[in-house]
């Protein structure tokens, strides 16, 4: 299993919505998730900067990148583009995190 860590910035005063956004994940992203090898996934957030930080374990990055291309997750990133900073394919600003710890 891959651990992956990475951060993304959410609008000012969006952090309710995007939690509203995620607590009714729709049952095909889930799916969608899980199919590509995404398990273990969570986001917490820093108030007094508007970043999330996610982490997830994938059993493949090749297999996990194949996920972007999907139509569920494109339809994902069109929904939650009004929340957070998004690349012009609506697609998440996201940075990845060089893990730099790790305790079983």
């Amino acid at each position: 299993m891959i651990r992956k860590t990475f951060k993304m910035h959410l609008y000012p005063g969006m952090v309710e919505e995007y939690a509203r956004r995620h607590h009714e994940l729709w049952p095909e992203m889930k799916a969608m998730i899980h199919e590509y090898g995404g398990r273990n996934y969570t986001i917490a957030f820093d108030a007094e900067t508007n970043t999330l930080f996610g982490y997830i374990e994938v059993e493949s990055e090749d297999r996990w990148a194949q996920s972007a291309d999907t139509p569920i997750n494109r339809k994902w990133w069109d929904f939650m583009a009004p929340v957070m900073e998004t690349n012009p394919d609506n697609s998440p600003v996201c940075e990845d995190l060089r893990e730099v710890f790790h305790l079983d």
